[in-house]
């Protein structure tokens, strides 16, 4: 009789374990607005968050039209991540149509925005670069103003938050060193970049690399004939090396000025969205690595 009891007890607490995952609370529904947003939310959350991304890979924010799917996504989260900055505006009006009442972080929070600038060089007055995440110290803000977020809305999770929010945090340290310790290699007057899309300040500011280019920060608006010239013009007078592509841009734009200013294609940048899973790019560590090694290649003296 009591080999019986022990046989029963024993089968009542496999049944437990293997049912355990279905007890288990549900994942955190967790919205990200955009591709580099979503990788950060990933690498937090881990297993207690699903994440749905908007705005998916080599797909560009700034001119998102959003769909009626993603309403019904926004319905289900918990948390909602933007960038801010005027980047992403338009998920607010989204969560307004959708009903969502829950919390919307603006990851950028804290940060101390860049002024935007037009072909010239010029600021406008009132506007900022939204592109903060070019700067990994600042991606170090994104991911802590992540870890936060997902505490509160998961008070459960909150060690796992934070211990996943450090481990990934030290990686961007490193990286971040690494950065700065390869392009100071690079002489001076070489660290000239071309890029047909604006989105590099923040990479210039943090890591004394200068960016030119022919379009504004935004996407929204081709650049003017008369901007293209100026630029061929400065490029030929001050003999950058490269011009590079930008992964959300016309390649046609880098193709024209490197033909009319003689400087080399240079490679592709990422700059707004990560690649494909297949790609260079698949998440933030990998775009930033691949866009170090790719400036690297371009500005050294030909052989």
């Amino acid at each position: 009789m009591n080999h019986l009891k022990i046989a029963l007890l024993a089968a009542l607490a496999l049944g437990l374990a293997l049912a355990a995952p279905a007890l288990r609370a549900a994942p955190l529904e967790v919205v990200a607005s955009f591709s580099i947003l979503g990788d950060f939310v990933t690498r937090v959350g881990g297993e207690r968050v699903a994440v749905t991304t908007l705005v998916g890979a080599g797909a560009d924010a700034h001119n998102y039209q959003p769909r009626p799917s993603d309403a019904r996504r926004l319905g289900n989260a918990r948390l909602i991540v933007a960038n801010g900055l005027g980047f992403d505006a338009w998920i607010e009006r989204l969560a307004q149509s959708a009903g969502y009442r829950g919390r919307i972080l603006i990851a950028s929070a804290g940060i101390r925005p860049l002024a935007e600038e037009d072909e010239h060089g010029h600021a406008h007055e009132g506007a900022v670069d939204p592109h903060a995440w070019q700067d990994v110290s600042n991606a170090i803000r994104y991911v802590a103003n992540i870890a936060e977020a997902l505490s509160q809305a998961d008070p459960a999770g909150a060690a796992v938050y934070r211990q996943n929010a450090a481990r990934y945090i030290a990686e961007l340290e490193a990286l971040d060193a690494t950065i700065r310790r390869t392009l100071a290699t690079v002489p001076a007057e070489r660290r000239k970049v071309v890029s047909s899309h604006d989105a590099f300040g923040y990479f210039s500011h943090a890591y004394d690399v200068r960016f030119l280019a022919a379009a504004g920060v935004s996407t929204q608006s081709e650049p003017s004939a008369g901007g293209i010239a100026q630029l061929i013009r400065q490029l030929r007078r001050e003999k950058a090396p490269a011009v590079f592509v930008e992964s959300i841009s016309d390649p046609r734009l880098a193709e024209r000025i490197s033909h009319e200013s003689g400087a080399r294609l240079g490679g592709m940048l990422y700059s707004d969205a990560l690649s494909n899973a297949d790609g260079p790019a698949p998440t933030y560590l990998d775009m930033m690595r691949h866009n170090l090694e790719t400036l690297i290649k371009g500005l050294a003296p030909p052989p």
